[in-house]
């Protein structure tokens, strides 16, 4: 389990680590801003999530990540047992959403959320195992089923963006597993047209693909003029807010009446529409640096995934890459009004404990990747394909 004759103080990330702690800290920051006047503490326990993520972290980074892929099995059948609960016992949420479990003393515990990193484990154990049959037929439909039992009950929650986030990430992953070209190119001819009838399905009166609600977002996405101005508010108001931010923005907690979050205009200001908060009060400059923080974070995972010494290793690294990156871009997309409304946070930065512990978790397990990685002063990018 832990083996450190084999790791190199030289080679353990402390960028990575800065980096992480640099966006925690600016998230504590804004979420003090987006909830101030509201009562409880919400960047009190933010506080407290980020010291028990970052003791999370360092520990992970210690265990062997072998040992970890060899109890893959186990963290699956947890993962799967904990969404099966949240869909019978679980608490609802705005939309009726049904993603909750009560957690004595931590709040709410979204499992959908820890599932992510699960997965991400999980599939790098069993693509590694299978790495010179990963073409057969046998091994990508057990895949599929392996990946579907899951997603399905992620999707019946309701959580279509986790849903969609979690088969992106399924797929990069098989992507660098090496799969052959022609079941990609056989997978796009199947996907288009598919796609095309499902988002036909959902755009039609009584349809049973998604939710009401859900399909409700989409449609106002699409066509904003034809619904309520209540129904596109939150949206109009995130991009106004990080708009009037203009290059350097308003001021961290600041009181002018100008602003879109001291007029609680905002909802899930310290979440979701977080990203709105930094572009008012910090303006071009501090939503660049946030998003400098998160691509080096991605860039990172990337790099160390690139000089690993197995697959398993920089499975999970890519997979961990390509998770922060899909959640970035979906939540930034949203508040800037280019996807419709989702329910993802932004990673490190937005108020959860969950969301914050299972991307600790997933950093731990790079750093202990990095701390193991083969020395190869010639490699090359290449070498993921």
């Amino acid at each position: 389990m832990f083996k450190f004759n084999l790791y190199h103080l030289r080679y353990y990330n402390f960028r990575l680590i800065i980096y992480v702690a640099l966006l925690c800290g600016s998230g504590v920051l804004f979420i003090r801003s987006a909830t101030v006047g509201s009562g409880a503490s919400t960047a009190d326990k933010q506080i407290f999530g980020i010291a028990l993520g970052m003791a999370v972290m360092l520990f992970v980074s210690l265990v062997d990540y072998h040992w970890v892929l060899k109890f893959s099995w186990l963290w699956f059948l947890i993962g799967i047992a904990l969404l099966v609960y949240v869909l019978i016992k679980g608490t609802s949420g705005g939309w009726g959403a049904t993603r909750w479990i009560i957690v004595p003393f931590l709040g709410t515990f979204q499992p959908s959320e820890l599932y992510k990193i699960i997965m991400i484990v999980f599939f790098a154990f069993f693509f590694n195992a299978f790495a010179e049959r990963i073409n057969s037929v046998f091994v990508l439909l057990a895949a599929a089923v392996l990946f579907g039992l899951p997603l399905f009950l992620v999707f019946k929650e309701p959580d279509l963006s986790t849903s969609l986030v979690l088969t992106a990430i399924f797929l990069i992953m098989l992507y660098v597993a090496k799969i052959s070209y022609k079941w990609i190119l056989g997978a796009v001819a199947v996907v288009i047209p598919v796609g095309v009838w499902v988002i036909y399905t959902i755009l039609q009166e009584g349809q049973t693909l998604i939710e009401e609600f859900q399909r409700r977002r989409i449609l106002t996405f699409l066509y904003p003029d034809r619904y309520s101005p209540d129904m596109t508010q939150q949206t109009n108001y995130s991009v106004i807010a990080i708009a009037s931010g203009m290059l350097r923005g308003k001021g961290l907690n600041n009181t002018t009446l100008e602003s879109v979050k001291n007029g609680k205009f905002l909802s899930e200001s310290d979440t979701d529409f977080i990203f709105a908060i930094i572009g008012e009060e910090t303006g071009f400059i501090g939503s660049m640096a946030i998003i400098g923080l998160l691509f080096l974070v991605v860039a990172e995972c990337i790099y160390v995934g690139v000089r690993t010494k197995d697959l398993g290793g920089k499975l999970v690294c890519m997979g961990v890459a390509s998770w922060i990156a899909l959640q970035t871009f979906v939540n930034i997309s949203v508040t800037t009004d280019i996807l419709p409304n989702t329910g993802l946070t932004l990673p490190f930065v937005s108020a959860g404990l969950t969301s914050l512990i299972s991307l600790c978790i997933g950093i731990g397990v790079v750093l202990n990747i990095g701390l193991q990685r083969q020395k190869n002063d010639n490699f090359k990018m290449g070498v993921i394909r």
